[in-house]
């Protein structure tokens, strides 16, 4: 097997990880978001902890990484704690897509913190994904939850943000097992407050489920760093999307979720924009 079609299986695997993610977030039932926050992320430190102690890590950074790692860490706790806000409000596939807004808003970012120009290409790509958007948040539509789909959104904005920061890390050679446990150990420690103000007995069935959502986060954020390591981004990226086709399996098949016309036009726009760059970027190099 070449690194190519490794590269292709981690990117499924780690949009199964997410999708699943998503199920258990949602099959833990009436609980406050950062309590949930807190517990996927003490899950998913426990478990970067064990893997950089085997392979024996240090868990401290480089004294010049760590404003960017606040910045991975304090941007991906917004995006984290937006998206399970919006996966308990939304359908599964339309929080999973908002979230997919990532990749548009790193090339906006990505002007701003690594001096990279957008193509043409790329500009188009982000202007349809903001109208697929939209399609998805339906903002003069009444009835439909409107605020949970733009805090959705911000979240998927914010994980733009940190997949940029991200970038500079990798630039600066920083190590990906690192960079995952700062992020779960900051986002645990902005949660604990909240959750103390806020938090809400729960069953073991549902203490469960958030372990589970955890396990499921840690194998998808294994996924996605073993795929960036066998593959380039420009030959694998584009079979992230098929997170959004699980979450709507799972979604019609565990809740009952049907997406709407809208929403399915926008998961069009959104995934044909990500297909049209990933083919641009082939044909460019």
């Amino acid at each position: 097997m070449n690194s190519k079609t490794k590269g292709i299986l981690y990117v499924i695997t780690a949009a199964f990880g997410f999708s699943m993610m998503s199920v258990f977030v949602h099959l833990a039932g009436d609980m406050p978001t950062f309590q949930k926050a807190f517990f996927r992320n003490a899950a998913a430190l426990i478990f970067v902890a064990a893997l950089m102690a085997k392979h024996k890590i240090n868990p401290v950074p480089k004294p010049q990484n760590i404003p960017a790692l606040l910045g991975r860490a304090g941007f991906g706790t917004i995006g984290l704690v937006s998206n399970f806000y919006a996966i308990d409000r939304l359908v599964l596939a339309d929080a999973n897509m908002l979230n997919k807004l990532s990749p548009f808003f790193a090339i906006i970012f990505s002007i701003f913190l690594l001096k990279e120009r957008p193509t043409l290409v790329q500009i188009l790509g982000v202007a349809a994904a903001f109208i697929g958007s939209l399609f998805i948040i339906k903002p003069s539509m009444g009835g439909y939850p409107v605020f949970p789909a733009v805090i959705g959104a911000v979240g998927g904005m914010s994980a733009g943000l940190a997949y940029t920061f991200v970038r500079l890390l990798g630039k600066k050679g920083e190590n990906s097992l690192r960079i995952i446990f700062f992020f779960s150990a900051f986002s645990c420690l902005v949660c604990i407050p909240f959750m103390i103000m806020n938090f809400a007995p729960f069953s073991l069935k549902s203490f469960l489920y958030l372990i589970l959502a955890g396990i499921s986060a840690s194998l998808g954020q294994f996924g996605i760093t073993k795929a960036y390591l066998c593959a380039p981004a420009k030959e694998i990226s584009v079979y992230d999307y098929t997170q959004v086709l699980f979450a709507a399996i799972f979604g019609f098949f565990l809740f009952g979720q049907v997406p709407d016309l809208l929403s399915i036009a926008g998961y069009i726009l959104i995934c044909g924009a990500g297909i049209a760059m990933f083919l641009y970027n082939r044909r460019r190099d």
